[in-house]
């Protein structure tokens, strides 16, 4: 669910328009990142599938690991990252993110290691499949089908979970993530059972859905969220560790498809220092400078770039989180606070509130919305969300 105020809609460099055209919204996108973004309750349920006809069981063979590292980069370190906060401070052995190349040292055969690549020859990940073989740990490998990672877990004899090959990786986001978890519960280190994904994808599929091309501005929740983001500076707090993480996703998505820059983090680190932005020039100073006897039409035209609120909600916190959650009422006042504070000084707020029962699927209502939003904004702004040319020219700077 999403609550916001009106945002800076009359951006010079923004087609509202576009929104609201189909047709142009489909040139607009020939890479098919809505397509591919729509697609997220299809790729719980494929990867599911998937998942359970890999061998995992020899995973947990020799009983409970010393630790768990999800290895790899950008969405597939965010599986990870997923992972460790579901699994929560409950969780019987520590779960790493590793995002360097190998394993850390102290890996040996007491581990597990998870390897993750979207695109299935990512250094990092392959590097550290390659390692934990030598090292003896026990190791699951994710990936395309018939790549390079596959090739190292097939010389390893460990067991390898294809997904669909998709590009970018930052589109295949639950087809990584579904893998990860269902190899941690193999391993008996989260609860996740199938009424959990079945619900997981019913949501993004409801969520997909209200998010449609053809759904129009005011009812479009994800449209709505991009033009009120226009011309910005967001700043993205998530009232939990869960709520964090999509956080996190929302501001990876946002530099990646709409080219945006993102301050994310957690609402309740907010407080020791990050929350100062709203003081400063793009925040209440930015408010203090506007002449407010300027002709309206011409304060929206040449509006200065402005500091937007996003607060990701974890309202429904349950057991399953595996962590003792902040009472309810800490929450609310925290982001209430937040609120009132940058309403003082001219900075607007938008809301979005989890919803569902398991961890899994209040993460996914608060993935999707932003997901469509930062692909909208992009379009909005003339740029192709498919193709990020620096990145491909980094990837190019980079290959040997």
């Amino acid at each position: 669910m999403i609550d916001g105020t009106a945002g800076v809609r009359g951006h010079r460099h923004v087609d509202e328009a576009l929104l609201d055209d189909p047709a142009a919204l489909a040139a607009a996108d020939p890479g098919g990142m809505l397509r591919a973004t729509a697609s997220a309750g299809a790729q719980v349920r494929e990867s599911a599938a998937l998942a359970a006809e890999a061998n995992l069981t020899t995973i947990a063979d020799e009983g409970r690991p010393r630790a768990v590292v999800v290895a790899g980069q950008g969405t597939a370190a965010l599986s990870g990252e997923v992972l460790a906060t579901i699994a929560g401070p409950r969780c019987p052995v520590p779960v790493l993110v590793h995002r360097s190349a190998g394993v850390p040292g102290w890996v040996g055969a007491a581990d597990v290691v998870i390897a993750v690549s979207g695109s299935g020859r990512s250094p990092e990940a392959l590097a550290a499949a390659d390692a934990a073989a030598r090292r003896g740990a026990r190791l699951v490998a994710i990936g395309p089908p018939d790549s390079a990672l596959q090739l190292v877990a097939e010389r390893a004899r460990s067991p390898f979970i294809p997904i669909p090959r998709r590009a970018p990786a930052r589109a295949s986001i639950w087809s990584l993530t579904v893998p990860v978890m269902l190899a941690a519960r193999t391993l008996n280190l989260v609860k996740l059972n199938e009424a959990d994904l079945a619900e997981t994808a019913t949501r993004l599929d409801a969520d997909a859905e209200r998010c449609r091309p053809t759904a129009e501005s005011f009812v479009n929740p994800s449209k709505s969220l991009a033009l009120d983001l226009a011309g910005s500076v967001p700043i993205v707090w998530g009232s939990s560790p869960l709520a964090a993480v999509a956080a996190r996703r929302f501001a990876d998505t946002l530099s990646s498809n709409a080219r945006y820059p993102v301050v994310a983090g957690a609402l309740g680190e907010a407080g020791r220092g990050s929350v100062g932005l709203l003081d400063g020039v793009y925040g209440g100073l930015a408010e203090a400078a506007r002449d407010i006897f300027a002709d309206p039409e011409e304060l929206e035209d040449d509006a200065a770039t402005r500091l937007r609120v996003v607060v990701l909600r974890d309202g429904g916190l349950t057991e399953d989180d595996g962590s003792e959650p902040e009472p309810m009422e800490v929450e609310e006042r925290r982001a209430e606070a937040l609120q009132e504070i940058a309403e003082r000084r001219g900075v607007r707020v938008s809301v979005l509130t989890a919803e569902g029962g398991s961890s899994l699927e209040r993460l996914a209502s608060l993935i999707a919305v932003p997901d469509f939003a930062s692909i909208y904004l992009a379009m909005a702004h003339g740029l192709d969300p498919m193709a990020v040319p620096a990145v491909s020219e980094m990837k190019d700077f980079l290959t040997p």
